[in-house]
């Protein structure tokens, strides 16, 4: 029995064959032996969490062409903190008070089409939504979405930052909305979870001017799942880094990341944040720092010859089952990322027949309404192509 199997056997659960891709409730990313390998490191050391995050940001500037750049326990807790440092800044008392934001600048002026059930994140921080626009675009009434200036009209002495999300048709464009809100001098938070790969994107919102960037580490960089990057700007990293940070010093004794903090801009210590639930451990912060440099080094074109093949495999695996149409596509809000989809009459009682059987087969039936399952090359292997042949037989009734 291969050892990932043994261990989930031990405690009672089985593998799944995941092909809908890196979701978060299926344990997101397929993680690297190389990349375990760093983590396993990692778990039988002592460190300095915050000198370890100093080297993060460094490397994550590297990366990204920001000042700076922390890790955080996913795309999630990288929102929480982002809105956090664009409430308090570098104030401890503000800091201490979160999520109350009383009598403080506390409202994120965000599209209408840019709202999802993420923003929980930048909610819970404390933070106030401020929608603007209407998405008659994505509705079929029109064809207009959210336009810069009614982003700009909604701007007060009340509003803290912009919240964008970032997605290949997203509108009004991001350089449209930094426009705006640098000439009023609110910062711009932009999530960006899910835009990786292409590794284009590692540097494209901060080249576009946004003030902080969020990205998922265990989706397209292939990381811990509860693993993400914050980065943008050194104070309102830094502030994002305090919040989050365990505190426990006596003043004297408290040495920050210079990469990140100089003590000296604040009066003292400042008390456990309310990111202090977001804490990431030193395991998840090398194993991304691993899975980044991963990333970056493999181009685009190699990383999708990977996957290609499995694709590949997987339309000659299924082609000739009966009842299915298959072929293969490219994801291309994604740089070209190959799938394989599936069209079937009844799709929603195929993927439950595939959920079901031994062992479970996971698709993305997104699509499933319209006869259309998508298999997610990105968590399977080649050796997960002769199982979901044979998983794919049996739920036709062969």
């Amino acid at each position: 029995m291969p050892p990932q199997q043994d261990i989930l056997a031990r405690f009672g659960v089985t593998r799944v064959i995941n092909a809908a891709g890196t979701v978060t409730r299926l344990g997101a990313s397929r993680i690297h032996p190389e990349v375990i390998e760093a983590m396993n490191a990692a778990a039988q050391s002592s460190v300095d969490i915050g000198a370890l995050q100093g080297r993060a940001s460094e490397l994550i500037s590297e990366y990204t062409g920001a000042a700076a750049g922390i890790v955080t326990s996913g795309a999630m807790g990288g929102l929480l903190v982002g809105t956090a440092a664009c409430l308090a800044g570098l104030d401890p008392n503000k800091m201490a008070r979160l999520p109350d934001t009383s009598g403080m600048r506390n409202e994120f002026v965000v599209p209408r089409s840019h709202r999802n059930s993420y923003d929980h994140g930048v909610r819970a921080a404390g933070a106030r939504l401020i929608e603007v626009g209407l998405p008659d675009r994505l509705t079929a009434c029109g064809v207009r979405d959210t336009e810069a200036w009614e982003i700009e009209s909604a701007i007060t002495e009340r509003t803290a930052g912009v919240l964008y999300l970032a997605r290949s048709d997203a509108r009004p464009t991001l350089p449209e909305v930094v426009r705006v809100a640098q000439s009023a001098r609110v910062p711009v938070l932009v999530d960006a979870a899910a835009e990786l790969p292409p590794a284009s994107n590692l540097r494209r919102f901060i080249d576009e001017g946004a003030d902080l960037v969020v990205f998922s580490g265990g989706k397209g960089l292939g990381g811990p799942s509860a693993s993400g990057i914050l980065c943008g700007r050194r104070d309102l990293v830094g502030s994002a880094l305090l919040q989050q940070l365990d505190l426990d010093y006596l003043y004297p004794d408290w040495q920050p990341p210079p990469q990140l903090i100089d003590k000296r801009d604040l009066p003292g210590v400042p008390r456990h944040g309310i990111g202090r639930g977001c804490k990431v451990g030193k395991e998840q912060i090398v194993g991304l720092l691993a899975a980044l440099t991963r990333f970056v080094q493999e181009t685009d074109t190699a990383r999708n010859q990977r996957f290609a093949a499995i694709a590949d495999s997987l339309v000659a695996a299924l082609r000739e089952l009966p009842a299915l149409e298959v072929r293969g596509v490219c994801d291309g809000a994604h740089g070209g990322l190959p799938l394989v989809e599936v069209r079937i009459l009844d799709a929603i009682a195929l993927a439950a027949r595939l959920r079901a059987g031994t062992p479970s087969v996971h698709v993305d039936s997104t699509n499933a309404d319209e006869g259309v399952l998508v298999l997610v090359t990105t968590c399977l292997s080649e050796d997960d192509v002769p199982t979901l042949g044979a998983a794919f037989s049996a739920a036709l009734g062969g």
